[in-house]
This record gives structure tokens, C-alpha cells and sequence, in this order.
């Protein structure tokens, strides 16, 4: 493989960019005389178990509550359910880097464009580590439909949308069942501080462009999640969902805006974009600067699309990709540099999934070159997504508006403005307007918006659960505000097994779910029940909410299960039951 060293002046190749791919992936789903992972020491004759892994409630209380509402329904129709607690962080390391699970309940952290899909279903991730295709999904002429709306734009791309999101639903049924959409609320202290409502709380451009009252210096947040103050690697996978502390670190290419501006992205580290029929030529800002003083050139970018498809950098026998980020980085195939801030990538997507690739984080070349060098002369294993490089907790050298200045495990994580940042010369663009910016790490969202009320901190920079709402509410010195979401909660099925390799099964399971009644017992109606995992105007007519799952229809009505209905289903798609009642091991 021809990498590029870190003194090379060449472009980038599509052969290394696509070296993950040219190693091929070998993919198998069970046979239906399998056992469900979990089940060793059972006999095929005795009765099905299953364990659902989830987080404790002082983790996500509104993800226990929908799994011991489906395990209340699965031991319904005669399932014997255990429950597999762990904290976020292993919940992560069993899901997107082992694959140890059964089936599990959590939240997705989606996206606000569909093309997410592509790396959450693509059949060429199935054996990869991280948050591609975590479920092991492999069905090759659905890949098809997931490269047609990768590569197309308007209303074919649409067409597209919809199309796979129809075979999804019906043909090949979720190796996840999305339940709803949660409201994201936040509590903020607007004594101190102007402007918290201007951007999304959930993104980096939430904490820029603040307006400080009383000269306020330090902008303070409380947290309920501790992963940032044990690892700030971008790439670690069980540590990074929507990483508003890594996003703050790191800058990429464009900028998510969540409707900021009107628009879905909005220039970032580029000054100007030019796009043409597949390939866009990207101009950096003048004088960017990563943490350590580095100049950001257009050899970073290019050494980023690199690094992301291959971690080893061509010393492993076969390629590593990165466990995030790898799958949108995969729409570019080709980087042709032309001087120190200009190049141009050649993709295979259309406009909208080649903007979405423009937002992965732009890493100092040396810093990690000098990490792979490192891991490889102590003869370190490769693994793919689990290798030091890729989950080690890396300096934390970017580019972003705030550098890191100190943290303190499980307590908190204290950043500074990067005085070299281009927002801070650059008119019209949000930049860090205090000198340190402070996470605080709470136990949960009560005591979360308590350390807001007391003044001890300005804003919540997790969403709030929604047992804390109230609560919220009650404090007339806080303002409780609303973003929109993209995240979902999801039950998610490991497919690589039986009987989740059944699409029968998963579509019966699916339909243990009362939607409609779990958003108003577990959320308080502060979500929306969802049959698809995309939002507004990316929702087919005949997939839209209409009161029921148009797609997975609740077996039951009002909450009560039809258990009677659910097993003859079971005993429909060829599962059999004993004589007391019990769903066999046996497919």
C-alpha cells in the first residue's frame, strides 16, 4: 500500500483511501438450529433465554424502563429474560467493539442528514468494530439501495430514502426497531450569560457566540456523562456518542448547524467550497493552527481521509479502519493536493453525503503518525477498532476554539480558548467568548440541574431525563430550553445469531412494543414515536406516525399485550412452544 510519510508532498490514492475494502469482507448469519448467544450450557430442547443489555438507571433511566417493558412482553409469550446492567462505558464496549450481546435497549445518536444509515446498515461493516453496523446486518441488495441514496441528490434522492426505508421496515425487517425521538432539554442560568437559545446545546456552535454579562470569564456546564473526563481520543468508539467536549477540541471541514443559518452545515475550517459533478475543491482559512502551535494544511486533511480508512497506516496485514467516523469518510476515494490550503476530494456520493463527509474531525498529522509509529515498534496488536491508537487516550491536540487545559477523572474537564482559533479574527462566525470553559461531572440529571440553580454552574450540557423536567421547571432563576432531536432510542438485535438471524422473530419482537404508550409512561409525551429512524421531511407518506406503527403494529391495544395473538404468531413463523408454555430454543 502506498501511504503517503509525513514528509511526502504526493496526493492521496483511492487505492489506500479504499484499502478496508480491497481486503474484502467475508460476512455469516447463523443457521436456524443455532442457540442465542448467552445460552451456552442449554440444550436445544429447553426453553429460549435472552438478555438485555442495558445501562442502570442512574446511566439512562428512560432505557431501563423500555427494557423491562419489553421483557415484561417477551416473558409473555413464554422467553425466559435476564438482565445484563453495565455502565455506559462497557455498554458501548460490548455493543460497538465485542458484539457480546443478545439484544439491547439505547439511544442512537443518528444524525440530522439519513445517509447515517449507511454506516449503521452497510453490509461491509458487519464485521468492523465501532458504531458501523454494530448489528452484524449483512443483506447485499440493500446495500445497493444504501449506495443509490448515497450517490444521488433532490428528489431522487428522496425516491431513495424512501425506497430503503420501505425494504427495511418490510422486507428485511430492522436489526434495530426504532421506538421514538426523546425531546433534548437543557437547563440554563441566563444571569451570566446571553444568547443560549441562538444554537443547538447538543453542538459546538451551542457554546460559541455567547454574550457575557458583568464581564464573565469562565462559562461552567454540568454533565451526567464521565466518559470525556476518562478519554477525549475522537476516535475511541465506546467513548464518543455526540461528543460536544471533542467537538469543541476538534474542528472538521464543515460544521453540523442543526437549522442554524437555515441550513443543515455551515463552513468551518473551509473558507469556500466548489463543488462539481463528483469531487469538491475545499480552501482552508488562512493561518490555522492545531493546539501545538502546528500549521493546519491542506496535508492534515488529507492525512485525515488516510488515517480513517486505515489506523495502521499500511504496516498491518490488513487494513484497520477507524471504529468512527469510518463510514462517512468512505464517501471520499480520491485527495489531490494543490497547495498548503487547497485540494480536492473525489467522491462517490452526491452533494448532500459528500457535505456529511465534511464533517469528520481534522487530525494533526505528526501527532498521529508518531502515535501508529509508537504502537507499532512496541509490536503492539492491530486490532481493528480495539487497538491502542484507536481507544488509548491520545493527546488531545486539535484544532478547535478550546484546548484542553486539565481534567480530573469521573470529575471534571477544563478547557481554555485556543487564542489562534480564525473564529476570533474571522467577522460572522460564533467564537469562544470566555477564557476557560469548565465540565463538571454530576451523578444525574437532578443533581445536574440543582448544581444550576445554586449558581455553581450555567447550563446543563447533557440532555436532561425526563423524570428531572419538572423539577426544572419549578426554579424560576433557570430557563428550561427545548433543541430539536436527531438522536433515537432503539432496541437493537445482534443478527450475527439466532433467532435474531430470523427476520420472523425480529419482526414479532418488534411488535411487542407499544410505542404510543411507551412515550407517554417513559417520557411524560415529551417524545415521538417513530417507525423509521429519520425525522421530517425524509419520512415516507406510508411510514408516517399516524397514531400507530404503520410498519410493526402493536400486538395488543391500550398497552395490554394480546398475549394469545404474539404466540400464535411465534408458532406461524415455525417457533415452537412446550407444554408449559414455554418458547423452545429450537428454530
Amino acid at each position: 500500500m502506498n501511504w503517503e510519510p509525513p514528509d511526502s508532498n504526493g496526493g492521496v490514492s483511492r487505492r489506500s483511501l479504499l484499502a478496508a475494502t480491497a481486503a474484502g469482507v467475508t460476512v455469516s448469519t447463523s443457521g436456524c438450529m443455532d442457540l442465542v448467544q448467552g445460552t451456552i450450557g442449554q440444550d436445544n430442547s429447553g426453553q429460549l433465554s435472552l438478555s438485555i443489555t442495558t445501562v442502570p438507571a442512574d446511566g439512562d433511566r428512560e432505557s431501563v424502563q423500555l427494557a423491562r417493558a419489553l421483557a415484561e412482553n417477551l416473558e409473555a409469550v413464554g422467553i425466559d429474560v435476564s438482565f445484563d446492567m453495565r455502565s455506559p462505558l462497557e455498554f458501548h464496549r460490548a455493543i460497538l467493539l465485542d458484539h457480546d450481546f443478545d439484544l439491547y435497549v439505547g439511544r442512537h445518536p443518528g444524525g440530522i442528514d439519513p445517509d447515517f444509515l449507511y454506516d449503521a446498515l452497510h453490509s461491509s461493516y458487519a464485521t468492523e468494530s465501532g458504531w458501523q453496523n454494530p448489528f452484524g446486518f449483512a443483506r447485499i441488495g440493500f446495500d445497493e439501495l444504501l449506495e443509490r441514496q448515497r450517490s444521488t441528490d433532490g428528489d431522487e434522492r428522496r425516491e431513495a430514502v424512501a425506497e430503503l426505508l420501505g425494504q427495511l421496515t418490510r422486507e428485511y425487517p430492522y436489526p434495530f426497531v426504532p421506538i421514538c425521538f426523546p425531546d433534548e432539554f437543557r437547563t440554563v442560568r441566563p444571569d451570566r450569560f446571553e444568547g443560549w437559545d441562538a444554537r443547538h446545546l447538543g453542538t459546538r456552535l451551542g457554546y460559541l457566540g455567547l454574550e457575557p454579562r458583568d464581564d464573565a470569564t469562565e462559562l461552567t456546564v454540568a454533565g451526567t456523562d464521565s466518559r470525556p473526563s476518562r478519554n477525549l481520543n475522537p476516535l475511541a468508539a465506546a467513548y464518543r456518542g455526540r461528543g460536544t467536549i471533542v467537538d469543541l477540541l476538534y474542528d472538521p471541514l464543515v460544521t453540523p448547524a442543526y437549522g442554524d443559518d437555515g441550513g443543515e452545515y455551515r463552513l468551518w475550517l473551509a473558507e469556500d467550497l466548489d463543488w462539481d459533478d463528483s469531487s469538491v475543491t475545499v480552501t482552508l482559512r488562512e493561518d490555522c493552527r492545531f493546539h501545538n502551535g502546528d500549521a493546519l494544511t491542506a496535508k492534515d486533511v488529507a492525512f485525515t481521509y488516510q488515517f480513517l480508512a486505515d489506523t495502521a497506516l499500511g504496516r498491518a496485514d490488513v487494513p484497520s479502519p477507524s471504529p468512527r467516523y469510518r463510514g462517512r469518510a468512505a464517501a471520499v476515494t480520491n485527495i489531490e493536493r494543490h497547495d498548503e490550503r487547497t485540494l480536492t476530494l473525489t467522491t462517490t456520493a452526491g452533494r448532500a453525503a459528500s457535505e456529511r463527509a465534511l464533517t469528520v474531525p481534522i487530525l494533526p498529522r505528526d501527532v498521529w503518525w508518531s502515535q501508529v509509529e509508537d504502537a507499532t515498534d512496541q509490536n503492539q496488536s492491530i486490532s481493528q477498532g480495539t487497538w491502542d491508537v484507536v481507544t488509548g487516550d491520545v493527546p488531545a491536540i486539535g484544532s478547535g476554539p478550546f484546548e484542553l487545559e486539565d481534567r480530573s477523572e469521573g470529575e471534571t474537564v477544563t478547557l481554555t480558548r485556543f487564542e489562534d482559533h480564525f473564529t476570533l479574527r474571522e467577522d460572522g462566525l460564533p467564537g469562544p467568548t470566555v477564557d476557560r470553559l469548565r465540565l463538571t461531572i454530576d451523578p444525574g440529571s437532578l443533581a445536574a440541574i440543582e448544581t444550576v440553580r445554586s449558581g455553581s454552574a450555567d447550563a446543563t450540557m447533557s440532555s436532561l431525563e425526563t423524570h428531572a423536567l419538572d423539577q426544572a421547571r419549578e426554579y424560576e432563576n433557570v430557563e428550561l430550553l427545548e433543541s430539536p432531536s436527531r438522536s433515537f432510542y432503539h432496541v437493537g438485535f445482534n443478527v450475527r445469531h439466532a433467532p435474531f438471524s430470523n427476520p420472523h422473530f425480529r419482526r414479532i419482537v418488534a411488535r411487542l412494543l407499544d410505542k404510543a404508550r411507551l412515550v407517554e409512561d417513559v417520557f411524560d409525551g415529551n417524545a415521538t414515536p417513530t417507525a423509521v429512524p429519520v425525522t421530517d421531511e425524509w419520512v415516507p407518506d406510508d411510514l408516517a406516525w399516524n397514531g400507530e406503527d404503520p410498519a410493526a403494529p402493536f400486538l395488543g391495544s391500550d398497552g395490554e399485550l394480546d398475549v394469545e395473538e404474539a404466540r400464535t404468531k411465534f408458532e406461524s413463523a415455525g417457533f415452537q412452544y412446550d407444554s408449559g408454555g414455554n418458547l423452545l430454543a429450537r428454530y
